[in-house]
């Protein structure tokens, strides 16, 4: 009996021995397991975050893209104007010089075309595109045609100047501000230049020249009027130099330069307008030659300047 039960303690023994070495594998697997599943979901998260990014990115890219701007001459007097875009077009408009704009159909298209004719004389073309998104782009290009009559509006200071010619003799030339009465000019010849005041503010001058056949051209542009500022330097006997400068507008910056160096005053950081309107300053000479440059700026950025020297 004791025999027996011998017998059956090793039996359990042993059992007990399989069942460690089988339970060790399968813990292992488990663990195994549970790491794959768990590097599977990470690579998931990771792939699914960069085709996210890269998604995020292009649209983005396709958001930022913007018009873009064709203008082909197709005769010496005629442009096409083309805008295409990957979306659908909001507003384009052109015009030339400072004129008024005119307005080009999209009807939300993608691809606009429209014939453009060159004016004659030298002019520039101004194009605008925009998509519902808000980008825009702008374009430029200057133009010069010659026709049987030219004219071409520069400005000079505080004045235009008009400049004429013609295949033809040119009887005369009218040109009015706005509405006003016309101005008649005599020409009786092929070319002309006249010089005309320029009213303050911003007003449309209108150019009509007429040449013996009775061809006429005719030429819009509007002006913005500035008029430069008052200045004079002096001073006041031996001691120093003075400036004094004036403008409707005010005075916003006084630049000198005395035997080479610079001085700025901003009086727009110091000064109310109205301050600013009638403006004075001194500085000391030195002993001998002073050479002096001096520079005032209004509110409209239009500048005269004084070059000179002063003994001391």
């Amino acid at each position: 009996m004791n025999q027996i039960l011998s017998v059956d303690n090793t039996k359990n023994q042993k059992m007990k021995k399989n069942k460690i070495r089988n339970s060790a594998p399968l813990e292992i697997n488990i663990i195994l397991k549970f790491f794959s599943i768990v590097l599977l979901i990470f690579g998931i998260f990771l792939i699914g975050t960069g085709s996210y990014s890269m998604y995020k990115e292009s649209a983005q890219k396709i958001t930022n893209t913007k018009p873009v701007i064709y203008v082909e001459q197709t005769t010496e007097t005629d442009v096409l104007l083309r805008v295409t875009h990957d979306k659908a077009i909001d507003k384009v408009y052109y015009y030339w010089n400072e004129e008024e704009p005119t307005q080009v159909q999209v009807n939300g298209r993608k691809q606009v075309e429209t014939p453009i004719q060159l004016p004659t004389g030298t002019n520039t073309l101004n194009v605008y595109a925009s998509d519902a998104n808000g980008q825009e782009i702008e374009y430029k290009k200057v133009y010069t045609v010659k026709g049987d009559i030219n004219i071409d509006i520069t400005a000079e200071g505080n004045n235009i100047k008009v400049a004429v010619d013609g295949k033809e003799q040119l009887l005369y030339m009218t040109y009015r501000w706005d509405e006003e009465e016309e101005t008649k000019v005599d020409i009786n010849d092929t070319s002309k230049e006249q010089i005309i005041e320029i009213p303050k503010g911003l007003h449309t001058l209108t150019v009509i020249v007429v040449d013996e056949n009775n061809k006429t051209e005719t030429k819009k542009q509007e002006v913005n009027g500035v008029t430069k500022p008052k200045l004079n330097v002096t001073t006041d006997g031996s001691s120093n130099f003075i400036i004094t400068a004036s403008d409707d507008q005010g005075i916003k910056k006084v630049e000198f330069i005395v035997n080479g160096t610079k001085y700025i005053l901003d009086l727009a950081r110091v000064y109310d307008l109205e301050d600013r309107k009638e403006f004075e300053y001194a500085y000391g000479l030195v002993e001998g030659r002073n050479d002096i440059e001096v520079t005032v700026y209004n509110e409209n950025d239009v500048s005269e300047t004084f070059k000179g020297f002063v003994n001391k």
